[in-house]
């Protein structure tokens, strides 16, 4: 990179670890005899894409001519798409209330039956694998939570069974996990090259944060919006999409609530929160709930309008305003393809 010479003692140890490896393997690759490669932590100076290579290259011109076993504590040498050859060794303990039973070194497949940390390196390379084959659409809109996808999907469905306008199919709904952590999604799907917009609740004390992800310039101009762009109001999520009344009709047939415990717009309008957020409207008249009503959930809601595309139906004015606010926003985003 620099054109600069270093001596080779003073290369990284990552470096001068492959290169004796390579040079090694030159050596035994000219001997005919068969060779069995046993390795204790190859490549634990590597940086993780380089292990990647070494285990690429392991593959590709070692397993071919010769037997190779090692030992591994990183996430990064165990071969993915290979975890039938993965095997996993314990130094097995029993403990029982008196004495400590040592049984030896085990080397098992059963993976249900190892300690967690056995099996962490396991675990840290299956997790990999997910993340990076787990979002696979070229255009990925970022939501906050998984309620937020199943809610979109739900009013997505209502317009496209009217022949309206709705989310092109080309976008793949995404959930962040907050507004905190939709920094660092960006950042990993910009880095995948793909084609990234945001859709992002708004709070107090929100607008800066999103205002920051915007400066940052790893979002193409205008692709980040918040539910406030699309409802009259400084705050919402995209609950606040739907009109109160069929938010309230979706949260009383999710939680069988009638008689006296139904939720009703007046009720809903008495909450003394300051917020102008339909969610923690809900939350405060959940708390006065008696004991045997559950903890409102955010997801619960969403996931029966998904089970009950019914509930979208017809033609009243609180259907026909929260499915003209749900086309404004999805005609904004299928303009950014």
């Amino acid at each position: 990179l620099h054109r600069v010479d270093t001596p080779f003692s003073e290369r990284s140890a990552g470096f001068v670890w492959f290169f004796s490896f390579l040079v090694k393997f030159a050596q035994i690759k000219a001997d005919d005899s068969p060779v069995v490669l046993l390795l204790d932590e190859p490549g634990l100076s590597l940086h993780g894409k380089a292990q990647a290579d070494l285990l690429r290259f392991f593959e590709e011109k070692l397993a071919p001519h010769h037997q190779i076993v090692y030992s591994t504590h990183s996430p990064f040498m165990v071969p993915a798409s290979a975890f039938d050859r993965v095997r996993i060794v314990e130094d097995k303990v029993e403990t029982t209330a008196r004495r400590r039973i040592p049984h030896g070194t085990k080397v098992r497949e059963d993976v249900l039956e190892l300690d967690p940390d056995t099996l962490f390196p396991l675990q840290g390379a299956l997790g990999y694998e997910i993340t990076q084959s787990l979002f696979v659409g070229a255009h990925t809109l970022l939501v906050e939570g998984p309620s937020d996808v199943l809610y979109l999907q739900a009013l997505s469905a209502a317009l496209h069974a009217r022949n309206r306008p709705n989310l092109d199919p080309r976008w793949t709904l995404c959930p962040s996990g907050g507004i905190d952590k939709l920094m660092p999604f960006v950042s990993l799907f910009a880095g995948n090259q793909l084609h990234v917009a945001v859709l992002s609740d708004q709070s107090v004390g929100d607008k800066r944060k999103l205002e920051r992800i915007t400066e940052s310039g790893i979002l193409q101009a205008g692709h980040l919006y918040s539910i406030t762009d699309f409802i009259d109001a400084d705050e919402g999520d995209v609950e606040d999409l739907f009109q109160p009344e069929l938010l309230i009709e979706i949260v009383n047939a999710c939680y069988s609530l009638d008689g006296s415990l139904a939720l009703t717009l007046d009720k809903l309008n008495s909450t003394t929160t300051t917020s102008p957020r339909i969610v923690k409207r809900v939350e405060e008249l959940f708390r006065l709930m008696p004991e045997q009503i559950p903890v409102y959930d955010h997801f619960a809601p969403s996931s029966w309008l998904i089970r009950n595309p019914e509930a979208l139906e017809g033609d009243s004015d609180p259907i026909k305003r929260t499915l003209d606010r749900a086309e404004g926003l999805f005609n904004t985003y299928n303009e950014l393809l």
